[in-house]
């Protein structure tokens, strides 16, 4: 009994370590795009900052230091990491639009950690022929 009690206390402070992930203010920072096609063929690569932020149901994209950014409300956000930011992976439903509220497309973004390596794909249903992947430089808890 005393070890089934112990057992079960773990996997409920487990399960709230991969949970708080979820809840916290993240920033995603990466130095490449990548342009697939539907197969996950690599079509283009881009070198450019991009900045991800994810705030409560807000996301924000700045490309460039400000060249484009993109605005969104997430839908959905579901994760399991069992090691924060390095090992694990969220999958987020959201729309996103230009600052002015212009060109609204919805996306699944898809974030995954293993082995240490972080990648973020980028999909949307009005363009089924084209994700976008990013290896992330940094994916911390914004401050």
């Amino acid at each position: 009994m005393k070890s089934t009690i112990i057992a079960l206390l773990l996997l409920l402070a487990g399960g709230t370590v991969c949970l708080a992930q979820c809840d916290k203010k993240l920033s995603l920072v990466t130095s490449k795009t990548e342009h697939l096609d539907a197969n996950n063929n690599l079509q283009r690569t881009a070198d450019e900052q991009t900045v991800i932020e994810i705030i409560d149901k807000k996301i924000s994209v700045n490309i460039e230091n400000g060249k484009q950014t993109l605005m969104g409300t997430i839908k959905s956000n579901t994760c399991n990491w069992t090691t924060p930011f390095k090992e694990g992976k969220s999958v987020i439903n959201t729309t996103i639009s230009d600052e002015d509220g212009n060109g609204e497309k919805d996306y699944t973004l898809t974030i995954e950690g293993k082995d240490g390596k972080v990648t973020l794909i980028a999909e949307s249903p009005q363009m089924p022929d084209h994700k976008l992947r990013f290896v992330l430089d940094k994916f911390e808890e914004k401050k």
